[in-house]
């Protein structure tokens, strides 16, 4: 029976808990702001680790914004640091490389959302003014005899 996760995807999920602690708490510099590790993507021999984040703010963010660059070359520049304390906290042999990279994605769902609000409206999608029973015939083939 196989596994459900492979060991390598569970090594990204410990690692993206712990650098979410390590960046909020250990990270000092005010060019990185509020970081969301979003995904980390290990490579299978452990050579390097892939770190998709996200940064919070009110105005939509490009990987060519200056903040996401700013945050970016912080982020890059502590890999070290940050590569030893996860070394240590989670006592593997062998840490791989650090590698963080602007998520993408989140930028993607919200056009998306917005194309689906534009060709759809802002109609729900289930009226829930209408009573289902209210003609008298229900779903329940047993209450219709």
């Amino acid at each position: 029976m196989p596994r459900e996760f492979s060991r390598i995807d569970r090594i990204g999920d410990q690692m993206q808990r712990e650098l979410a602690q390590l960046i909020q708490r250990e990270i000092k510099d005010p060019r990185v702001g509020m970081v969301t590790v979003n995904a980390v993507k290990v490579s299978r021999d452990l050579g390097y680790a892939d770190i998709y984040v996200s940064l919070l703010t009110t105005e939509e963010l490009t990987e060519e914004s200056p903040q996401v660059r700013d945050s970016l070359a912080v982020l890059n520049k502590a890999s070290g640091f940050l590569r030893g304390q996860i070394g240590r906290a989670m006592k593997l042999r062998v840490t791989p490389q650090l590698r963080f990279h602007f998520d993408t994605l989140l930028g993607h769902s919200r056009h998306m959302d917005n194309l689906i609000r534009e060709a759809v409206g802002d109609k729900p999608a289930v009226n829930s003014d209408e009573d289902p029973g209210a003609d008298g015939s229900t779903n329940d083939p047993e209450r219709d005899v």
